[in-house]
């Protein structure tokens, strides 16, 4: 409305005629936000998944600060630097096998597509011109951009909406099942010739509904795409850096994807910075005499000297102080606190994997109120399509994570009788 703070911001996601103000943080410390009017949050969801080390942390901030003194920012267009350099070996000696060429890029969806990019002209590199399209996942989520959008599942990534703008892809079932993996294996068939790659969230499709599949089913997935001789994207920037128990999820079925992308978590939730990492042989195909072989791609804040800092402390910390530890303790305190909340009307589903905890209900609601009750307890919550969960910071504590949990017993209930309706 005019003359309010928020009169000349564009909130994301939010429909602007009638969204409530918003609140206003004015500093975080810990697992905390705090408000301008002094109200102290539980951030249970590590601002959108980024803070892994909670906030402030000061091995990160002095880093920063040191790396501000000395070159805050140069381009990457024929200059490198050393942040950059050490970030990217570090990276290359983390992963597994042979992920060790590092294209940095400033968000998670532009990893993805330079990912995209890279699958496409790999094969067009080797004179392959058909395969320009990929298989994705229903429930799938892989940023706002536009072929990001593409890979996206149809309902949430506005298919319908943008059609005839957005590039139509292959949408198949995750293979949860042989029903399912054997729609999977048909479309991967009948579409082999036309597949640069498959693109999977690793575990968990978190902006799909926390959806969770075993280690099974991805090795499933990675094999058939193998057997096919299409690429595989592992889209980690959700779940990268110890959110479901190990340092990178795709590790846990025990495969080799030939791109990973990484984001979020990877500057510790400090500075926006991501990275798509390839293999050898992938990088390999741009090697020619030909200019127009290389990879034509250049964020303009690639390989920022102030993030590649941030995020070399980040590194750091998963070394010094025990993360998958915590995350470990975190994992079973979920299991834990949230197993009686599959008995409450409405909840269809309670999930736990790592340090994310997921209620799915069967339908969500009166969401305005439900995120108010939250924030009256104390929590910062943002439920979203038919889930309520948390992803807190991994340096929660106990009691931080029993308040989480706790308010969602207490406000589930409410929520389910509808409780707002009578208010």
């Amino acid at each position: 409305m005019p003359g309010a703070p928020t009169a000349h911001i564009w909130l994301p996601y939010t429909q602007m005629q009638d969204a409530p103000e918003p609140l206003r943080a004015a500093r975080t410390a810990g697992s905390r936000i705090i408000l301008e009017d002094r109200r102290e949050l539980i951030d249970a969801v590590a601002s959108w998944w980024t803070a892994c080390h909670g906030y402030n942390h000061p091995h990160i901030v002095m880093a920063m600060e040191k790396q501000l003194h000395t070159m805050p920012h140069v381009m990457f267009g024929g200059l490198v630097h050393e942040p950059a350099e050490k970030l990217a070996a570090r990276l290359a000696v983390m992963l597994p096998g042979p992920l060790n060429r590092v294209f940095f890029a400033d968000s998670g969806s532009v990893a993805v597509e330079v990912a995209m990019k890279m699958s496409v002209q790999f094969w067009l590199n080797q004179g392959d011109t058909g395969r320009t399209r990929f298989l994705s996942f229903r429930d799938g989520y892989h940023g706002d951009t536009l072929a990001a959008m593409s890979v996206t599942d149809p309902d949430e990534g506005m298919h319908a909406l943008f059609k005839g703008y957005l590039p139509e892809q292959v949408i198949a079932p995750i293979p949860r099942d042989e029903a399912s993996a054997d729609t999977f294996r048909q479309l991967l068939h009948d579409h082999q010739g036309e597949i640069a790659a498959v693109i999977v969230e690793p575990l968990v499709q978190c902006a799909g509904g926390m959806k969770m599949h075993d280690a099974a089913t991805l090795k499933g997935i990675a094999d058939a795409a193998k057997d096919a001789g299409v690429l595989l994207i592992c889209d980690e920037i959700a779940v990268n850096f110890g959110r479901t128990g190990t340092l990178f999820a795709h590790t846990q079925a025990n495969i080799a994807p030939d791109i990973i992308c990484l984001g979020k978590a990877l500057t510790g939730g400090v500075i926006n910075l991501a990275a798509t990492v390839a293999t050898a042989d992938l990088f390999d195909a741009f090697l020619s005499d030909r200019a127009e072989a290389a990879l034509m791609h250049g964020p303009t804040y690639m390989a920022s000297p102030l993030a590649c800092a941030a995020a070399n402390a980040s590194l750091d910390l998963f070394d010094s102080e025990p993360r998958l530890q915590q995350v470990a303790t975190i994992e079973a305190q979920l299991k834990r606190d949230l197993a009686p909340l599959a008995s409450l009307p409405g909840v269809v589903d309670v999930r736990v994997k790592g340090a994310i905890g997921a209620v799915q209900v069967s339908e969500l609601h009166n969401l305005d109120w439900l995120k108010a009750q939250f924030v009256e307890a104390g929590i910062w919550l943002r439920p979203f399509g038919n889930v309520i969960y948390t992803m807190p910071p991994y340096t929660v504590t106990s009691a931080e994570l029993s308040a989480i949990t706790g308010a969602m017993a207490k406000i589930l209930p409410r929520w389910a009788a509808r409780e707002i309706d009578a208010e």
